[in-house]
């Protein structure tokens, strides 16, 4: 880019959107499934490891709910289907600006 080249507003949020993770992927408590269910699920759907996916479920269990993964709502959607596909609550949050 040259010296005298300037980007407009626009450009610029069209930037920060491409780079942000915009929405969280929100496990919400419940009292039908058990720990071991809601670990597993984290594993497998979210990738996380074992250890992550039990903080998760007990950050859950007493909170009420916990984002359990940030990202595109292009890579979270899919994640948030096959959660609530076992039975488990899930959503999807915009992460306030």
């Amino acid at each position: 880019m040259k010296g005298s080249e300037k980007i407009s507003p626009f450009e610029m949020d069209d930037v920060l959107v491409d780079t942000m993770d915009p929405f969280h992927l929100i496990v919400w408590n419940d009292e039908v499934n058990t720990f071991e269910w809601v670990i597993e699920s984290l594993m497998e759907v979210c990738d996380h490891s074992y250890e992550q996916a039990e903080q998760c479920a007990y950050i859950i269990h007493y909170k009420g709910k916990y984002a359990v993964k940030h990202g595109s709502y292009e890579n979270l959607k899919p994640m948030c289907d096959a959660i609530t596909e076992r039975g488990i609550g899930a959503t999807l949050e915009t992460v306030p600006a």
